[in-house]
């Protein structure tokens, strides 16, 4: 257990370093979700019913944009210099390759997202009830993101402008996650209970993990031959 273990962990934390050593690209994704989400309180105005009833669609869809703007990212430096085609060849199963490249890809996207999400919060009022279900369904959602985009950055690899085409592929998956995540929050704000929605995230989650596994690493075997 301890043997497959170290090889994944390798990959996250190789994931991590490149990531940290490029840090101008994670602090964009976190402030363009800040900036963006900021903006609607200066023009919907200073009406605190209305601020609270658009606040978890506008703070899910902002995130979900932040997080299509580092999905090209995930795999194609990999792939450009070669190294995509050296982890296909080592011992360790594509799928597990995908989701540990995924996992760090959420650790250096969805996770900061998440943490930003209570500043943002604070600027349409949302009550502490409210605030509480937001973070659990981020928790829940962000990562069904990731592995979701992992699907659709692995099938754009080697294609002309696949940032372009990368939102294309993973939007309408996106829908699900977004619905459920906005309804958990309107049902807390509006005391009734969210469970069910949380529930839903995380069958959503379960869903995800072995279909970005196989998915992503058929997508990737057909790339690098």
């Amino acid at each position: 257990m301890s043997g497959g273990g170290a090889p994944i962990r390798s990959v996250v934390a190789r994931d991590l370093r490149l990531a940290l050593r490029q840090r101008s690209d994670i602090l964009t994704i976190v402030l363009f979700f800040a900036l963006t989400a900021s903006l609607f309180p200066f023009a919907l105005g200073p009406y605190p019913d209305l601020l609270q009833r658009v606040a978890p669609g506008v703070i899910w869809v902002t995130a979900l944009l932040a997080v299509l703007l580092s999905l090209e990212r995930l795999f194609l430096a990999d792939y450009e210099d070669g190294s995509l085609e050296l982890l296909a060849l080592s011992p360790l199963p594509l799928e597990a390759i995908v989701l540990a490249k995924t996992f760090a890809h959420w650790l250096t996207t969805g996770l900061p997202l998440t943490a930003a999400t209570p500043l943002i919060a604070l600027l349409y009022d949302m009550p502490a009830s409210g605030l509480a279900v937001l973070l659990a369904a981020m928790i829940l959602g962000t990562p069904s993101l990731s592995l979701i985009g992992s699907i659709g950055a692995a099938l754009a690899l080697g294609a002309r402008r696949g940032g372009v085409l990368i939102p294309l592929l993973v939007l309408p998956l996106y829908v699900p996650i977004l619905i459920f995540g906005v309804a958990a929050v309107d049902a807390a704000l509006s005391d009734l209970a969210a469970r069910p929605h949380l529930l839903l995230l995380a069958a959503l989650l379960a869903v995800a993990l072995p279909t970005a596994a196989f998915a992503g690493a058929a997508a990737l075997r057909q790339a690098v031959e």
